[in-house]
C-alpha cells in the first residue's frame, strides 16, 4: 500500500506539471476531446509517468486509458504484474 501511495504522490505531480487537475470530475475527463491535449503532448505525459514512476506501460494496455483516472488505474496495476 505504501508502495502505491508514493506512486501516486509522483504521478500527480506529473499531471500537475500539464496543467491536469486530478479534483472532481476533472480526472473523467478525456484527454483530447475535454481537456484539449495535442496527441504529442499525451505521449509525452505517459513518458514522463513511466520515468518517474520507474515502469513500462504495454501498448495494449494504454489503448483503453482515455482519462487521467484510466491511466492512473493502469499505472497501479503494473507493480502486482511484474
Amino acid at each position: 500500500m505504501n508502495q502505491h501511495f508514493s506512486q501516486l504522490k509522483k504521478a500527480v505531480e506529473v499531471f500537475h506539471s500539464y496543467g491536469i487537475s486530478l479534483a472532481g470530475q476533472r480526472k473523467n475527463d478525456h484527454f483530447i476531446q475535454q481537456l484539449h491535449m495535442d496527441p504529442i503532448f499525451v505521449n509525452g505525459l505517459i513518458f514522463e509517468l513511466e520515468y518517474n514512476l520507474q515502469v513500462m506501460i504495454q501498448d495494449e494496455k494504454l489503448r483503453g486509458a482515455c482519462t487521467p483516472k484510466e491511466l492512473i488505474r493502469v499505472l497501479l496495476d503494473i507493480p502486482q504484474e511484474n
